[in-house]
């Protein structure tokens, strides 16, 4: 699985160290960026790059957006066809974003997730499969419906 990573200089500390711990963990990374800390830069740069990257390959890509809030770069990545983003903020609540939504897009936010927490997170996120229940599948057909239509 390719999963794309990019944060603000609020999320860049909690994304060097998730990317370095994925990377252990034998996934392949592509930072989206920010390449260095930054105080001046700003989430929709980073967080349009992955979406970009996860909308082109939404069922093989993965995609981590970190911003202080990770409401910014959640609202973001929703913006792309094909992105299902959700802001998690614990372990049960990425579980369900995967099973019940099949997302593909992890936002987290730097204030609020220390970095133990984060990779509790991202570790149930990225073992969750989408469970493929009827209903679950019925409702994301109507999203893709809205995509199309909108």
């Amino acid at each position: 699985m390719l999963i794309y990573i990019g944060a603000d200089h609020r999320g860049f500390k909690l994304k060097e160290s998730l990317e370095k711990y994925l990377k252990n963990q034998g996934y392949e990374i592509i930072d989206a960026g920010n390449g260095n800390l930054d105080k001046g830069d700003d989430y929709p740069d980073f967080a349009k790059l992955v979406a970009r990257a996860i909308s082109q390959d939404p069922i093989n890509r993965r995609g981590i957006l970190i911003c202080g809030s990770g409401a910014g770069v959640d609202i973001v990545a929703n913006k792309f066809d094909g992105v299902r983003s959700a802001l998690a903020t614990n372990v049960e609540q990425a579980k369900m974003s995967r099973s019940d939504d099949d997302t593909n897009i992890l936002s987290l936010a730097a204030e609020f997730t220390n970095e133990e927490s984060a990779k509790e997170i991202l570790n149930v996120w990225l073992k969750t499969p989408f469970s493929g229940e009827e209903k679950h599948k019925r409702r994301l057909e109507k999203i893709s419906e809205i995509e199309e239509n909108n």
